[in-house]
């Protein structure tokens, strides 16, 4: 006597397969995450910030990749790679705040080695008022 498979359960066992591989299916297409437009405006306000700032191009270069990133940035969301746009995005950020940042700094430095020199300046005028008052 031959055995035959049950006939019953493979239809069940082929719908709940292919029933798993749809619902699997629907998640994957319904995961695509929205466009990232906080970070993209925070980028944008960034490099908006840094250029009333008038920081140069030739002196802090993260401004310009932060422009090229934040236009890498638009471009991922329109070809719908969302994460991607969201990575661009927030590098543009830190690259724009990093350029005002560096460009704050350095006029910082400029200002504190004039008050150095002017300092200096003071020290030896008080030196020599100091010795022709003797």
């Amino acid at each position: 006597m031959s055995e035959k498979p049950d006939m019953d359960r493979m239809p069940m066992w082929r719908t709940m397969t292919i029933s798993v591989a749809g619902t699997l299916l629907v998640c994957a297409c319904a995961s695509t995450p929205p466009a990232p437009t906080a970070d993209l405006q925070s980028a944008a306000q960034a490099i908006a910030t840094a250029d009333q700032a008038r920081i140069p191009d030739t002196t802090a270069p993260e401004l310009g990749e932060a422009r090229e990133k934040l236009t890498a940035a638009q471009a991922a969301v329109a070809a719908q790679h969302m994460q991607e746009a969201d990575r661009l995005a927030l590098e543009s950020r830190a690259d724009a705040e990093l350029a005002s940042a560096t460009s704050q700094a350095s006029k910082d430095q400029l200002i504190n080695d004039e008050i150095v020199r002017s300092t200096a300046t003071l020290s030896q005028e008080m030196q020599r008022n100091k010795g022709t008052a003797q």
